[in-house]
């Protein structure tokens, strides 16, 4: 059984920095494509970073290009996000996802994921 299990989220200042870690069970995240997704209130799920070191692939939604990082460890089977210069329109439960199998043409895409994470949220003030 697949577990995924987001932590690091909270409450910030614009400007501040979060890590979120999530810690998979059940699959590798070294054979698996990775990714985070956010969801504000009112809006869509949207990807926001993914990453599939086998295939050498990591990719960042534009409005977090040069802020946040994503990468992982695979010793602790853990996905990190490094959110840095965070701003009010971050704001959003964060989720992590999961698919071990297959191939992940558009990262973006939240029905090829298999696996979700239960959330961790994220608060920016202005």
């Amino acid at each position: 059984q697949v577990q995924l299990v987001e932590s690091g989220g909270g409450s910030v200042q614009t400007g501040g920095s979060l890590r979120l870690s999530c810690a998979a069970s059940g699959t590798s995240v070294s054979s698996s494509y990775m990714a985070w997704f956010r969801q504000a209130p009112g809006k869509e799920r949207e990807g926001v970073a993914f990453i599939y070191n086998r295939g050498g692939r990591l990719y960042y939604a534009d409005s977090v290009k040069g802020r946040f990082t994503i990468s992982q460890d695979n010793a602790k089977n853990t996905v990190s996000l490094q959110m840095n210069s965070l701003k009010p329109e971050d704001t959003a439960m964060y989720y992590c996802a999961a698919r071990s199998g297959g191939i992940v043409y558009i990262w973006t895409d939240t029905s090829v994921y298999d696996y979700w994470g239960q959330g961790t949220q994220v608060t920016v003030s202005a």
